[in-house]
């Protein structure tokens, strides 16, 4: 990514949201401490429109992050190049202040599934991904930034921990990686780890954006607790905390708060974000 020095990411330490058409006016009237917003790139993908007319004035106003969720980053497959060139023709138009998409795959044999579905983290995996990022940041002419999933199951067959297999794939590409908290604290519940352990081999140093989000509660056929990231609640407590040791070690960072289901009115999300303010102050500098 030395050849595209000016299309890395910039977003500005401070508090973003996700953006919802619902909360247009709001954004202008009333934003509070949000300064960045984040959109799901292929919800534009179309030719003009309000939804673009809507994005280019808010875009005046804000830094805006796209985020891809239909590249298939982690699937065996090759990547759809009509997709590929959509994104660039996104990028191109909107020159976002970032770019990420999921450590996932969603597609199979030109099918796409409606889930990020997580990956054995192999050497097989490592190449085919380091591959796929490889492609997608030359075909976008910029950096990206690779998020961590949220898992409900892990492979036998992994021979790298989750922390260093993202090591390697920013190493090998280039890329930054987006530390999405609360999909650390839904996997450490489901998968009986220390979330605060994770953090700590986590290669702070190559994050590029936090997000934080809400989940539900349920419980899989034995009955034990079973967290789902349906980005459709308030930021829990424990997510909360996690901010605040992440923050000690890496400084302030970019923090989006993600409601994607049954989104709130907008002083509840505006609310979420003045919080996020209050980790930044306290982070060490």
């Amino acid at each position: 990514m030395s050849d595209y020095p000016e299309k890395r990411n910039h977003l500005p330490n401070a508090p973003g949201v996700g953006y919802k058409p619902q909360h247009y006016s709001a954004l202008f009237d009333d934003p509070g401490d949000v300064s960045w917003l984040e959109i799901h790139a292929e919800n534009y993908m179309g030719e003009g429109g309000r939804p673009l007319a809507q994005l280019s004035r808010l875009s005046e106003k804000f830094a805006i992050s796209a985020h891809g969720v239909g590249s298939s980053i982690g699937g065996e497959g090759a990547l759809d190049l009509e997709h590929l060139a959509r994104l660039k023709h996104l990028n191109d138009w909107l020159t976002p202040a970032a770019f990420s998409e999921h450590l996932a795959w969603s597609s199979h044999d030109g099918a796409y599934l409606n889930d990020l579905l997580p990956l054995p983290y192999t050497n097989a995996t490592l190449s085919h991904v380091c591959d796929h990022v490889d492609q997608l940041q030359t075909a976008i002419g910029r950096q990206i930034m690779l998020e961590n999933p949220s898992s409900y199951l892990a492979f036998s067959e992994s021979t790298f921990s989750e922390a260093d297999f993202l090591r390697e794939v920013t190493s090998r590409t280039d890329c930054e990686l987006l530390l999405d908290i609360n999909n650390v604290f839904v996997s450490a519940t489901n998968l009986g780890y220390n979330a605060s352990e994770y953090i700590a081999e986590f290669p702070i140093e190559r994050v590029g954006e936090i997000h934080l989000g809400g989940h539900s509660e349920d419980k899989d056929e034995h009955g034990n607790v079973l967290l789902i990231d349906s980005h459709s609640q308030p930021v829990v407590e424990s997510v909360w905390d996690l901010l605040d040791y992440v923050l000690s070690i890496s400084g302030p960072r970019p923090i989006l708060i993600e409601w994607d289901n049954d989104v709130p009115e907008w002083q509840r999300l505006r609310a979420e974000a003045s919080r996020a303010t209050i980790a930044l102050a306290q982070a060490t500098p």
